[in-house]
């Protein structure tokens, strides 16, 4: 008698058994402006694009020398189709949690956030009322 193979777990259920996040992820391209301090101590500012977005955190590819624990400050455009047609920016910081090797050529690496609590978002060219 010849027996048969018993399915594992994994393979039954991947997306449970190799999914840990906690958060669901939005594969969303969003144009983004990062700032922060490199390891020596210079500032930088430089634009990239967000290649995803969860409510805890986003990953996204960057030129720097950045180290884990690194404080990064984002500005994130969202896309007109969320706000009702205003220029809204989302303005988070948060903290380098895992780098990813520079690509073939040496320069950007991916890098993932995790974002502070603290948040706000910014309609651009409103002004402000008088007090």
């Amino acid at each position: 008698m010849k027996k048969t193979k018993k399915a594992k777990t994994a393979d039954v259920m991947p997306s449970i058994q190799n999914n840990r996040r906690r958060e669901w992820r939005l594969d969303l391209p969003l144009p983004a402006v990062i700032e922060g301090q490199l390891q020596k101590g210079s500032k930088f500012k430089a634009n990239t694009t967000i290649k995803n977005i969860c409510a805890g955190g986003a990953y996204f590819s960057l030129d720097s020398g950045l180290v884990v624990g690194s404080k990064l400050n984002l500005v994130i455009t969202l896309p007109k189709k969320l706000t009702e047609g205003k220029d809204v920016k989302l303005n988070v910081g948060g903290i380098t949690v895992r780098l990813e090797q520079p690509d073939a050529k040496g320069q950007r690496q991916g890098v993932a956030i995790r974002f502070d609590k603290d948040f706000r978002f910014v309609e651009v060219g409103r002004k402000k009322k008088p007090s």
